[in-house]
């Protein structure tokens, strides 16, 4: 019995370390498969880093752009704006002139309208009733503006 304890550990061990030597060779070749899958996904996500920075890239030069154009018409919307502040200042000065120019017509209305009556031929009484004028006006009127 001791002989075949023997035989049988003599055929087991080489078996054994066969074994080892064959898995060992499997785990290097799984290992070996596994780096080398590694390494593609390394390369494609490396890939795929260097499109996304161009873009990026392209994204901020075009973001740069709009930034300055977004200036641009910040600039002339200011220069416009201060244009209406001009032009609503000039119509309010416009508007006081008016104002000012309108207190003063119905005098100017008698006048027009007396050297009208002058020039159509009304005697010099009518006048200074019609138009409410001083006879020293009617007369200086009278003469300036007589056919």
């Amino acid at each position: 019995m001791t002989l075949s304890f023997e035989l049988l550990v003599l055929l087991t061990v080489p078996a054994a370390s066969a074994l080892l030597v064959v898995f060992v060779l499997w785990q290097h070749k799984r290992q070996n498969e596994e780096q080398v899958a590694l390494s593609r996904q390394f390369a494609l996500a490396q890939e795929q880093l260097q499109l996304l920075s161009a873009e990026l890239e392209e994204i901020r030069a075009g973001l740069i752009g709009i930034g300055q154009r977004v200036l641009k018409v910040e600039q002339q919307q200011r220069a416009l704006s201060l244009q209406v502040d001009e032009i609503v200042d000039s119509q309010l000065q416009l508007a006081e002139q008016q104002q000012k120019i309108d207190m003063f017509d119905p005098e100017s209305k008698l006048y027009s309208r007396a050297m009208k009556m002058v020039q159509l031929g009304a005697p010099l009484e009518e006048v200074m009733r019609e138009c409410e004028l001083p006879r020293a006006e009617a007369e200086l009127l009278y003469n300036l503006h007589k056919n």
